[in-house]
């Protein structure tokens, strides 16, 4: 196994397990090996932390999801779950008869596309992928201030909180762009985060 390592800015190596031994390695020296996406620091790699006796420190993450990409896993949630709400109602048209009885069977359960969301999201956040269809389709997700997975109760404050961010004018919601961490006022009162993944 060969390991690539950034000194002073810079890639050098491959340098064997045993030769990275010799060299001054820190806890959050950056280093990369084979079949890895991006470099990790040196105390995240198992193998080095038994080496160099280091021990494995949560650090929060630095890449958040900007307002845009929420939106747009938002919309592509919703817009799933509208067609999947248009083809149960036109199956149900196959029973119902004459045009208002159809127009206001389509619009009477239209709340429910809301509803189902919110309750998709709770699951869905809190569960080992921690992300919604559209999220995992923009390569973000939802987690804990030190970037692990949230729990179920967690993932559940967090959704019904967006009532604080929807009331007054969504003002909750572009609170975001104020926000170092890119948080929603729901993500500031159920300590989470959305974060994306780092950009190699």
């Amino acid at each position: 196994m060969e390991y690539t390592v950034v000194i002073n800015g810079k890639p050098q190596g491959p340098y064997t397990l045993a030769e990275l031994n010799d060299l001054n390695i820190k806890p959050n020296t950056f280093i990369r090996k084979p079949g890895m996406d991006d470099y990790k620091e040196a105390h995240a790699i198992p193998e080095l932390r038994e080496l160099l006796g280091f021990s494995f420190q949560k650090t929060a993450p630095q890449y958040f999801a900007a307002f845009d990409l929420r939106l747009l896993a938002s919309a592509i949630d919703h817009f799933l779950i509208f067609v999947i709400y248009c083809l149960l109602i036109l199956l149900s048209f196959i029973f119902i008869e004459g045009k208002d009885q159809r127009l206001m069977a389509f619009l009477i359960p239209l709340p429910s596309i809301f509803i189902t969301k919110l309750i998709y999201g709770i699951f869905a956040e809190s569960s080992k992928r921690q992300a919604t269809i559209g999220k995992r389709l923009v390569n973000i997700k939802v987690t804990d201030l030190e970037g692990t997975r949230v729990s179920f109760g967690r993932s559940l404050a967090r959704n019904l909180s967006k009532i604080l961010s929807v009331v007054p004018a969504f003002f909750g919601y572009f609170y975001s762009f104020l926000n170092k961490k890119n948080q929603c006022w729901h993500d500031v009162a159920a300590d989470t985060l959305v974060i994306k993944d780092r950009l190699i």
